[in-house]
């Protein structure tokens, strides 16, 4: 068979399986992402069956999908909104980075990967998925709760301190030095200062250089500077994904709603193929080893989560049960994780344990966060059942 035929059969029967998936996803209440990730296991590296004649256009639609996926984050977000939610979430947002990264970068040293795969587990065990709690958010009709607030200002922290991180570990991967790292820290805060600075006095100009009441010129003007600008970043080792997250927040308005609404659909497709790269590049032979520190590190790091909810919303005076749900609803790790771990692996960091357990450990924080939303709170209840109604 000719390759050619061989790789549309093997892409269709690939995008068929993630529909498939994503449905059972639907139907069972949890994000998609576990089931990409068991996917990309099972067609992967020592997986039941492999696939040889896609790897050319995975490799850059996953490129694509991490580029897409911090672009829609940014489009969320006004620059307004961040210094806004920055000013009044700044101590809960440090508590969350200590909480949360420390026992990643603990792991990392403890697995002999050296303070460079430490500092990657500690990304890993940091970041939040906005994506899996945005839509628990909306599934449980918690958006008009007196404790979200808390939740979506710690995620906007997490998103911003990405924006350093993110420069930070690719210049680190690199192995470019001290110099070469102090350089990417200097370019991604400038980067991220003038973009803020843009947004707010110039962000309807950045705006209408995109817009258009043409849908096929809007979508190809839209998408071309989201991986223009993510590029052009990437040469200036600020990283792809910062870049186009950079350029969401400068897109405001209408013309973010637009956006927003025609490149959903595109950045779900190939923000599952990301998944599915991922998972293809894992040997599910290497998971076993690593599945007790992936299970400590998900019970250690979903305590230290919940305890961040928990402080952040009882300073704005939440009720118990409100800051109960604003801990359990930050559990999730889910797409930032593995766009973290997946630098790491192509930089030939940490060996191939580190996406065994970086997968094991997505794999159970991205069920278990929308578990616990779900439950945390009904068992609460029972176990003190003099508490007061939930404060909305």
């Amino acid at each position: 068979m000719h390759s050619s035929n061989l790789a549309l059969i093997e892409l269709g029967a690939v995008f068929f399986a993630l529909g498939l998936l994503g449905k059972l996803a639907q139907r069972i209440g949890i994000s998609p992402v576990p089931l990409y990730l068991l996917g990309g296991l099972a067609f992967g590296r020592g997986g039941v069956i492999s696939l040889g004649n896609i790897d050319e256009f995975t490799d850059i639609a996953s490129e694509i999908g991490v580029v897409l996926l911090l672009f829609l984050l940014g489009l969320e977000y006004s620059a307004d909104e961040l210094v806004t939610e920055l000013r009044r979430s700044w101590m809960a947002g440090v508590l969350d980075l200590v909480l949360n990264a420390a026992p990643g970068l603990l792991v990392g040293l403890l697995m002999g990967w050296g303070p460079v795969g430490g500092l990657v587990l500690a990304g890993v065990t940091y970041i939040s998925s906005s994506g899996i709690i945005a839509k628990v958010l909306r599934d449980l009709g918690r958006l008009g709760n007196r404790e979200t607030p808390v939740v979506l200002s710690l995620l906007v922290f997490e998103d911003l301190t990405m924006a350093l991180y993110l420069p930070i570990l690719t210049t680190v991967l690199a192995g470019v030095g001290y110099v070469g790292g102090l350089k990417a820290v200097l370019i991604a805060v400038l980067a991220l200062t003038v973009v803020l600075v843009v947004a707010l006095r110039y962000g309807r100009f950045v705006s209408a250089l995109v817009d258009s009441p043409d849908a096929e010129v809007f979508l190809l003007r839209v998408l071309g500077a989201a991986l223009l600008v993510a590029g052009i970043a990437s040469q200036l080792q600020v990283s792809a994904a910062v870049g186009a997250f950079l350029l969401g927040i400068a897109i405001s308005g209408s013309t973010a709603e637009n956006a927003t609404r025609m490149l959903e659909p595109l950045r779900d497709l190939f923000a599952a193929v990301f998944f599915v790269v991922f998972g293809l590049n894992t040997d599910p032979g290497q998971m076993p080893p690593v599945l007790g520190v992936a299970v400590a590190l998900a019970v250690v790091t979903t305590v230290t989560k919940v305890a961040t909810g928990w402080w952040a919303a009882g300073r704005l005076g939440v009720a118990r049960m409100g800051r109960l749900r604003a801990g359990s609803a930050l559990v999730a790790r889910g797409e930032f994780s593995i766009v973290i771990a997946g630098l790491a692996v192509a930089a030939g960091v940490g060996d191939r344990r580190l996406a065994a357990l970086t997968t094991a450990y997505v794999l159970l924080m991205a069920i278990l966060g929308p578990v616990a939303a779900r439950v945390a709170e009904p068992l609460a209840r029972r176990l003190f059942r003099s508490a007061p109604a939930p404060v909305r």
